[in-house]
């Protein structure tokens, strides 16, 4: 099941242990203060470093904490990692969170609580976190959280819902069946349910939540009257793009219409909302670029080392941005020199013999992209967007792919959706892949989208994840 917060969906067990793992945050502020003052909240107040209660500290506290697991990817229902990296992951991210907190702490003097509370705390949150995990996963059915689908078609459309295997796409729902539409061809061939008693009875019997329409054609024999009388009984029902754009967080392109996209929700870009872009852009941007100016100068230093003092550091190259409008993009140079003889546009690719020594590097922990910030800045780009392609690209791309030019109503970005949710590619296989997610983020971005991009970016970055 999908909650749905701030205009985006959550899988309620997600929510359930953020929820969960912020109480025992919370507390674990008050364990290590009572064992810090020997076991008395009383010498808390007696310390002369301290003033006022504890609840706004710990409660301080926990919002970090989660902040941070969420920028490691560990509310994140597409987190493939083992043990060791999970385990990495709640390392670096208690290890940021006590950075961050006692940062907090020490700049806002009357949330001061002392190193050894928060070093205390720290420690509890890892192994509450520990305990909260493993604790949830025994206890906590996630069957039972989620909704109970019936899928109203089995022909070629229901065959799209049928035919997701990713486990993180099909955690929030459980289809209990098909039941095929009047004059179809059948590509689906389990499950398929008699409605002889009526579609209204058959939800009721078997605990039906939502029923998503996927017929082949709504023209013929489109049952309009019992979809009513499910909608007038709770039963929610979801046109089949909706729904898959809802648990997958991409837009299929092989199902999708004009249509969905003029009449849907989303798709807008009001005012407000582009003041708050461009203000997340100007913040974001300075604040990263004092942070990134040392490792940008001994960046341009190893390049210069490297392939000689006359060597450019910048790479420029002509991409297409808002609106299709050309821009020239900067970065740091990865590649040799020659690298495109002839002016000839070759497509990256993840190994590839033209990347210099110090271009692996900068490339795997994306300090090559940092120069980026000046086009944010500029206006050309965004901190959060798709990312820009070259024109020779688009244009070749755009023939071939379906809707790939409506990725070109909002600024292209540094980072974004389809790179959190899918890995490196270089071909037009995955240029369309990506293209469903970036029309996701293209109908669905908001400022609380773009900030949670930008946390869990901590994790490609830190951790070298994707490209």
């Amino acid at each position: 099941m999908r909650i749905r917060v701030f205009g985006h969906y959550v899988y309620a067990s997600i929510a359930l242990l953020a929820i969960t793992e912020a109480v025992v945050f919370f507390g674990v502020v008050y364990g290590a203060a009572l064992v810090r003052f020997r076991g008395s909240l009383m010498y808390l107040a007696d310390d002369p470093g301290v003033d006022g209660a504890l609840w706004p500290r710990a409660l301080l506290f926990s919002a970090v904490m989660v902040v941070c697991l969420l920028a490691f990817g560990l509310y994140s229902s597409r987190q493939r990692a083992r043990l060791f990296g999970i385990a990495l992951r709640v390392i670096l991210a208690v290890l940021m969170a006590s950075v961050i907190a006692s940062s907090l702490f020490y700049l806002i003097p009357f949330l001061w609580i002392g190193r050894g509370v928060v070093a205390l705390s720290a420690t509890g949150a890892f192994f509450g976190m520990l305990v909260s995990r493993s604790v949830f996963s025994r206890v906590v059915d996630e069957d039972v959280l989620k909704r109970r689908v019936l899928v109203y078609g089995a022909g070629k459309s229901a065959a799209a819902i049928a035919g997701i295997r990713r486990r993180a796409d099909r955690r929030g729902f459980f289809v209990v069946g098909y039941v095929p539409a009047p004059g179809e061809v059948r590509e689906v061939t389990n499950g398929l349910l008699d409605t002889s008693e009526g579609l209204v009875q058959l939800c009721a019997r078997l605990d039906v939540s939502e029923v998503v329409v996927a017929m082949d054609d709504r023209r013929r024999g489109f049952p309009i009257a019992d979809l009513l009388q499910c909608r007038l009984a709770g039963v929610d029902v979801t046109e089949q793009l909706s729904f898959l754009e809802r648990e997958t967080g991409r837009v299929r392109i092989d199902i999708l219409n004009p249509a969905w996209m003029i009449f849907g929700e989303g798709f807008r870009r009001d005012p407000i909302r582009l003041l708050t872009g461009r203000l997340l852009d100007l913040g974001a941007g300075l604040v990263v670029l004092a942070i990134a100016a040392p490792f940008m100068l001994l960046t341009a230093l190893a390049i210069k080392f490297e392939d000689g003092w006359r060597a450019p550091v910048l790479y420029r190259q002509r991409r297409v941005g808002l609106l299709g409008r050309p821009f020239e993009l900067l970065k740091f140079r990865s590649m040799r020199v020659d690298a495109e003889k002839g002016g000839q546009a070759q497509w990256a690719s993840e190994n590839d013999p033209r990347v210099t020594r110090v271009g692996a590097f900068i490339r795997k922990v994306r300090i090559d992209e940092l120069p980026q910030l000046l086009n944010v800045l500029r206006g050309n780009m965004s901190i959060v967007g798709p990312r820009p392609e070259r024109p020779e690209f688009v244009a070749e791309l755009a023939e071939r792919i379906p809707y790939y030019h409506e990725r070109h109503s909002v600024k292209p970005g540094i980072t974004g959706w389809a790179q959190l949710c899918y890995p490196y590619g270089s071909s037009e296989r995955d240029a369309l892949e990506k293209l469903q997610y970036d029309l996701y983020y293209v109908k669905n971005n908001t400022l609380l989208f773009d900030l949670t991009i930008l946390l869990q970016t901590a994790e490609v970055v830190c951790l070298g994840k994707g490209r």
